[in-house]
């Protein structure tokens, strides 16, 4: 009897002295990338600011929704996509909101002239947006593909092989040209500032075949190709003055491609790359990745990704979101980026006209799971929320740009994903519970002086009757530790005050 006593109380000691799983949050355990730094939150502009462009209602709402830190999820980062601008000739992509128009057209004797209207929709989405970020605000350029002129096949949604760099052999230094034409337009004549120019994306993949339905897309070989394509952006952007842009390299779909990507660039590219963007739509070599931008030290973003995922138990309109929550932080504990950007935050769209004599989308359905985080209704001049949009706002409402992220493992196969964060004066942490019951845990924040009382913050539910950023005051802090109870199928996010 005295041994299980004995057992109980070393049991009692171990685990904090507390009911609930205990969840250890150390500063140690620090986010160094970008010298500690994170940098934000994000959204490609593509393709919805195209699609809802031309409306001032909608644009008005869309910056509210989605970059005011007060009023919307305060999201500070903005891709925005320089098209190509495919052969007016063609006809091929169906979708309303990908057709994204080029900023180079070709005159009546076949000479290339700039267009400075003809992307105003999606310039008018990135005004407001920038706005309504503030100070925070990064703009990003980035292709899909360059102008169909400059291109093998006279497409600009890829080669006839679509394996094949699409980029003609004498058109790389135009290409970079226009790519820094843009930056310095935007930059010096709009007044909106280019921070990062990404001359490529998804490149080294056999995606974009010509006369693509879908969207605009570029092979671009790893190795010389590439090389040749930054060195000749990073010659451009010297010209134009903008010493300062950070050029990002290779925004390619998966961490495994990416590392193969970036060891085979030439000794004078890899030393123009001041970003490595990746996207995460696999995750497979995601530690390797995050790994070699250590050994390099070099600043590293998690520049794109979404998708149709679920979790959860039986979570209904949560299930999308909870996959979102899971999916950003499981990101994030594997690559340590300084930044975590979804695809698009609108990705389908309502109206009875249509675009281009196209048929928009419609709703979306959102009992299970599905891209972007609202719909636009063109006809009644609003956005339409889910839960999921409302899940992205768990993180980023309340960890801003500024502040240092920190690592929380919970072990694998727990129902419960936790995040940190520490600025100035707080400590924020958010966490997921996809089981269908209760979930306890302890907060051991170590090495942290709090003071005053906790808020709490908490997205559950459904749309119609569920929690979306729900506020209350959180459980009090003893000895250093926060016990908390997460109801099932919830994010909640803790903001505790510190001591200076």
């Amino acid at each position: 009897m005295k041994k299980i006593i004995c057992f109980v109380l070393l049991a009692v000691s171990l685990y904090g002295r507390a009911e609930g799983f205990p969840v250890k949050v150390s500063a140690d355990n620090a986010v160094q990338t970008n010298g500690g730094r994170w940098e934000g939150w994000g959204t490609s502009l593509c393709w919805w600011a195209n699609r809802i462009g031309y409306n001032d209602v909608l644009v008005r709402r869309a910056a509210e929704l989605f970059f005011d830190k007060e009023k919307g999820l305060g999201l500070n980062i903005m891709r925005y996509n320089v098209g190509g601008g495919d052969d007016p000739q063609h006809n091929h992509i169906t979708r309303t909101d990908s057709d994204v128009p080029g900023w180079m057209t070709l005159d009546a004797e076949g000479g290339r002239v700039y267009d400075y209207d003809a992307d105003a929709r999606q310039l008018n989405v990135t005004k407001a947006a920038m706005k309504a970020a503030g100070q925070d605000a990064w703009l990003e350029i980035f292709s899909n593909s360059p102008p169909y002129f400059m291109t093998v096949s006279g497409c600009s949604t890829g080669n006839f092989k679509s394996d094949e760099n699409n980029i003609r052999a004498d058109e790389y230094a135009n290409f970079a040209d226009y790519m820094a034409h843009v930056a310095d337009y935007m930059t010096h004549r709009l007044g909106l500032e280019v921070r990062s120019v990404s001359p490529m994306n998804e490149p080294n993949t056999n995606y974009w075949p010509a006369m693509n339905y879908k969207q605009e897309g570029c092979h671009v070989d790893a190795g010389q190709a590439q090389s040749e394509l930054l060195v000749e952006t990073g010659k451009a952007l010297q010209r134009y003055g903008l010493d300062n842009v950070t050029l990002a390299a290779c925004d390619e779909t998966n961490p495994g491609k990416q590392i193969e990507e970036i060891r085979a660039l030439t000794s004078q590219a890899r030393a123009l790359v001041g970003r490595i963007s990746v996207h995460t739509y696999g995750t497979n070599s995601i530690r390797e990745m995050g790994q070699l931008a250590k050994d390099e030290n070099i600043n590293i973003w998690m520049s794109e990704v979404d998708g149709n995922g679920t979790a959860g138990y039986n979570a209904g309109e949560m299930a999308a979101g909870l996959w979102l929550a899971e999916k950003i932080i499981s990101d994030i504990q594997a690559l340590e980026p300084s930044a975590w950007v979804l695809w698009q935050v609108i990705d389908t769209h309502v109206s009875k006209e249509g675009y281009k004599g196209r048929r928009d989308s419609g709703p979306l359905r959102t009992a299970g799971g599905y891209w972007g985080t609202a719909w636009a209704d063109h006809d009644r001049n609003v956005i339409e929320l889910t839960q999921k949009y409302y899940a992205f706002g768990q993180f980023s409402r309340y960890i801003r740009p500024g502040s240092t992220l920190i690592l929380c493992s919970t072990g694998r196969g727990s129902s419960c994903k936790v995040l940190a964060a520490k600025d100035r004066g707080s400590l924020t942490i958010v966490c997921t519970n996809t089981s269908a019951s209760d979930a306890d845990v302890c907060f051991e924040l170590d090495g942290f002086r709090t003071k005053g009382k906790v808020r709490q913050i908490r997205t559950s539910g459904s749309m119609a009757d569920g929690e979306h950023w729900a506020e209350s005051e959180g459980p009090e802090i003893c000895n250093s530790q926060l016990k908390v109870t997460l109801i099932p199928n919830s994010i909640t996010t803790f903001v505790v005050r510190l001591k200076k």
